[in-house]
């Protein structure tokens, strides 16, 4: 008995030891990443992390538009390197729509057609058409107009020429790590901390914006903290309001904040389902317009899906790209590999949401990104 209350007092102890130095080196953040991911056994985020973190909701439409039911639905069942694939990366979800109605749909692993998981990453596509309906507000001038106009904090030394269109297309010049399996990265630390306005306004420019392309997901969230200030409104209203609700989305969706009632993560963390997901890529395939109604304006989309940098054929305005096989396309990814593929030729949406991803080593696209397409067009051409 003495020797286990021993035990117990030491674990205690060590536990408050632990607390303490966190709190004096300034990495109190990590007690939270301990308690929801590493505590759970991941290394990194993972897909259903929204249960763990506080959220905002972005409000499903009043008036629901379900997809259309192509009317050979599901009778094409996936390749056997598709399901493979799908084994291998842990798929929960893969979409084939074409010319707008569903083709094939799957889900795995428990999942179904209304099961939420992160889009992680796919989420800065969503930020930027929200900076494209507020400059087509007039909320916001332009895509050249500056970011210290509304934070003074980036007034001086480099990130004082910053513009928000400099945010969208990865071209701020801050100073951001962009790595998610170190604790100590300042990913990681907006992440996790409850502080994220105060991480973001401590950034500092280090480059020349507007010069070349650098992903840094910090980019992202300071875009969405100056579309609220243009806005007046929280995200996820601005959100809803302008996209959710008119494209007839069928469920409410959540959007992860770093503490309750605080602001959403914006370069990451809307939790949704495929076919709502799909929805984004159907209104750029439209150039903005749904049901005969202008969202975005013609110019922005096209803008977006174009590349900004001529060394960085890959990105445009928060938006990846690419030419495969003679195909324009355009998409939405995330991080494990979160998918909303758009081919407009061939009037094609292909989503795919997972827990894995199968990277390239010599390419900007992941491996699993070439496959998914080309095994949808083996199945269509059944």
């Amino acid at each position: 008995m003495k020797l286990l209350k021993k035990i117990a007092l030491w674990t205690v102890i060590s536990l408050s030891s632990l607390i303490v130095l966190a709190y004096v080196f300034n990495v109190d953040y990590l007690l939270k990443a301990i308690r929801t991911i590493y505590l759970k056994g991941h290394q990194t985020a993972f897909l259903e992390d929204y249960k763990e973190f506080d959220n905002d909701t972005i409000s499903k439409s009043n008036i629901a538009q379900p997809w259309a039911i192509h009317k050979d639905y599901n009778k094409v069942k996936a390749t056997p390197e598709l399901e493979n694939l799908h084994k291998e990366v842990g798929t929960v979800a893969y979409l084939i729509i074409k010319k707008d109605s569903i083709w094939h749909e799957s889900y795995y692993d428990g999942f179904e057609k209304n099961s939420k998981s992160n889009s992680f990453s796919m989420a800065k596509s969503i930020v930027s058409a929200a900076l494209g309906k507020a400059i087509m507000e007039g909320k916001i001038k332009s895509l050249d107009q500056l970011v210290s106009d509304f934070f003074p904090e980036f007034k001086e030394g480099k990130s004082a020429t910053m513009t928000v269109g400099d945010l969208s297309s990865m071209a701020s010049g801050l100073n951001w790590d962009e790595s998610y399996y170190s604790p100590f990265s300042i990913t990681t630390r907006a992440y996790f901390s409850d502080e994220l306005n105060n991480v973001i306004l401590g950034l500092k420019g280090v480059d020349e914006p507007g010069k070349k392309y650098k992903y840094l997901s910090g980019n992202t969230q300071l875009l969405a903290m100056v579309i609220e200030k243009a806005t007046g409104e929280k995200l996820p209203k601005y959100v809803s309001k302008n996209f959710w609700q008119p494209m007839g989305a069928e469920n409410d969706a959540l959007w992860q904040t770093d503490k309750k009632d605080g602001i959403v993560k914006a370069f990451c963390c809307v939790a949704s389902n495929a076919r709502d997901f799909a929805r984004f890529g159907k209104l750029y395939k439209q150039y903005g317009k749904w049901n005969g109604k202008q969202l975005l304006d013609s110019a922005f989309v096209a803008k977006s899906i174009t590349p900004r940098f001529k060394e960085s054929p890959e990105y445009g305005y928060a938006w990846w790209l690419s030419d495969y096989k003679g195909k324009k396309i355009f998409y939405m990814r995330g991080h494990l590999g979160q998918y909303v593929i758009v081919i407009p030729e061939d009037e094609i949406i292909i989503v795919r949401l997972g827990n894995r991803v199968k990277k390239s080593k010599n390419s900007p696209h992941s491996e699993d990104f070439f496959i998914y397409i080309d095994e949808a067009y083996k199945m269509l051409a059944k």
